[in-house]
Parts: C-alpha cells; sequence; structure tokens
C-alpha cells in the first residue's frame, strides 16, 4: 500500500506487510534524477464530468451563462506542469493530449507541442474537435505515446525514454486490457525492442477509484520482469492529486538505489530497533524490513532524523 501522508523529504513510501508479519518498506527520497535525451507527455482527461473543471457550465449565454461562470482550475496547474516538464525534455517541449474523449471514452485529440513560454498563453478549455466522452479508457493514450516515443533513447529503467503523465477524475473502464497491454509492452522493453516509458497517472477529485490506482502501479509487483542491466520494470506511478504539493513528485519513481542523496544513515524503527545500516551513503531509494509490531521509522543521518508513520498502511 502507498501511504498518503509522507513526510518531507520522502517522496514516496510503500508498506508491504509479510506473512511472517515482518512489514517491508520500499521508499524513495524526494530528488531531481539526471534526465538525458527524456521526452515528455501529458494526457489531460476529456471526459464529460471534466466539464466543470475546465471552466464549463453548460449554461449557454445571458445573464444565467454569467451567474453560472466557474472558474477553469485545469488550466494554470497545466501552464505550471508543461513549464516545469519542459526543463527536463530533449526538445525542450511537452507533447499535450485530451483523452476520454468521443461517445464510449476512447479516442484522443493530439493539441501539440509546447515549451514553457509558449504554455503560459495555452487555452486549456478540454476538446474542440471530439465531443466529450461518455467514457474513460486509458489504452488509446497510453498506446499513443509508446508509438510515438518509439525512437526515444533508453537506458532502461535508470534513464526512461520518455516520461508521461495522464490526468483523470474518473474510473479506467478498460483496466484489463490496460494491464495486458503494459505486460507485453514491458516484453518488449526487455528485449530492448521499446524503450522503457514511465507512466504516472494523477487523480483529481473525490470519484477517482483508488483502489484501481493503485492496482495499476502494483500490477508489476513480484512479477520478476527486468530490463537489460536487470532493473526491476515498473511502468506504472501513481498519485493523488491532493497529495500533491511539489511538481517534483512526477519523477518519485524515477530514482535508484545507485544515487547518493546522503553521506550515512541508518532506519530505526520507532523501538529504537536499528532495521537498516548505510554506512556509505544513503540511497534515494530505500528497501528494508521492519520488524512485526513497528509502526513508524526514522530515517537517522548526521545532523538530523526524519520520523516516517507508517500504521495507515497496514
Amino acid at each position: 500500500m502507498q501511504l498518503t501522508n509522507v513526510v518531507e523529504p520522502f517522496g514516496e513510501v510503500n508498506v508491504y506487510k509479510q506473512n511472517n508479519g515482518s512489514i517491508k518498506i520500499v521508499a524513495t527520497i524526494l530528488t531531481v534524477p539526471d534526465l538525458e535525451g527524456v521526452r515528455m507527455g501529458l494526457a489531460l482527461d476529456g471526459s464529460a464530468s471534466m466539464k466543470k473543471m475546465y471552466g464549463v457550465s453548460g449554461v449557454v449565454g445571458g445573464v444565467f451563462g454569467a451567474a453560472a461562470s466557474i472558474p477553469n482550475v485545469v488550466e494554470p496547474v497545466t501552464r505550471t506542469m508543461i513549464g516545469y516538464l519542459s526543463n527536463f525534455s530533449s526538445n525542450g517541449k511537452v507533447d499535450l493530449i485530451y483523452w476520454a474523449c468521443s461517445a464510449d471514452g476512447s479516442k484522443i485529440e493530439e493539441v501539440g507541442g509546447f515549451d514553457e513560454q509558449q504554455a503560459q498563453n495555452l487555452a486549456i478549455v478540454g476538446p474542440k474537435k471530439l465531443p466529450w466522452g461518455r467514457g474513460t479508457k486509458l489504452l488509446a493514450p497510453l498506446k499513443h505515446f509508446v508509438e510515438k516515443f518509439k525512437d526515444a533513447p533508453s537506458l532502461g529503467v535508470k534513464q526512461p525514454g520518455a516520461l508521461c503523465v495522464f490526468v483523470t477524475d474518473g474510473i479506467i473502464e478498460d483496466l484489463s486490457d490496460v494491464k495486458q497491454y503494459c505486460l507485453q509492452y514491458a516484453k518488449e522493453v526487455t528485449n530492448q525492442s521499446k524503450p522503457f516509458i514511465k507512466m504516472l497517472l494523477i487523480g483529481i477529485g473525490d470519484e477517482v477509484d483508488v483502489g484501481q490506482m493503485e492496482e495499476l502501479d502494483n500490477m508489476f509487483e513480484g512479477k520478476n520482469i527486468k530490463d537489460a542491466s536487470g532493473q526491476d520494470i515498473d511502468i506504472w506511478d501513481h498519485q493523488l492529486a491532493s497529495d500533491m504539493n511539489k511538481l517534483e513528485q512526477v519523477f518519485k519513481e524515477l530514482v535508484s538505489e545507485d544515487m547518493t542523496v546522503i553521506g550515512s544513515g541508518r532506519i530505526l524503527n520507532q523501538a529504537g530497533k536499528v532495521c537498516k545500516d548505510y554506512p556509505d551513503g544513503v540511497p534515494a531509494l530505500l528497501r528494508f524490513t521492519l520488524p512485526s509490531g513497528s509502526t513508524s521509522f526514522t530515517l537517522e543521518f548526521p545532523g538530523g532524523n526524519i520520523t516516517q508513520d507508517i500504521s495507515d498502511g497496514l
């Protein structure tokens, strides 16, 4: 289970209770990876349930139209995200699309590639060429980005060819098809016929199915599918928008045990038991096991310490 209340500088904390009662922890320390040659994609939900978030009231003109005016909350966030992600893009741009368009929610509408300056004046008002969707299907935008970035250079999980962010407010209707496609795609990453692309699903609003997001995020857990360098392939990450307080969190799984963030440190549980020692440097990706009955852990390092409660994940 991925914790929702994460203490900085942790970017993500996953809690896995084992059969013997011990608790496996996989956590990342929030940092910006050294990305080279990466492409960036951003997919915005174009389903009808998103209209209000784009500032579309449905009331046409006149006094009532003015009274029904509502703010477009998607536009400023999208402009900010494009501006941020473009700084890491190999071509200085982010490829933007709307997804979940058309009657059954299975179509996408390409908007174009935008750099930081272009994003400042970009109108984000939802799909124009296609009707708002009546369903939310993820397979089409997923396939779109895999095909679009098929020639992106990639060194595997440590250095993806692209990072693609998908924003949605609803339930994914084709989850089983998406998972099946991702398993096949992972095999193509394994044999190096396609570059590794990291996907991040961001949920907004109260209708998001968190269980679905976690299922997609954890679909490669225990599958033992590895890239050419022997790293476990994990295509998906997920995040609730309400839990995001820094844009750096889009990179929270793009870290490795080779990245050292602190010179030394150790992990203790709430009883003071040392569970992991890092004498030669604390990595950005942490893997350790807490004894049965643990309810928190502390990362202790020269000059300070950080304690993370894990009770919500037990």
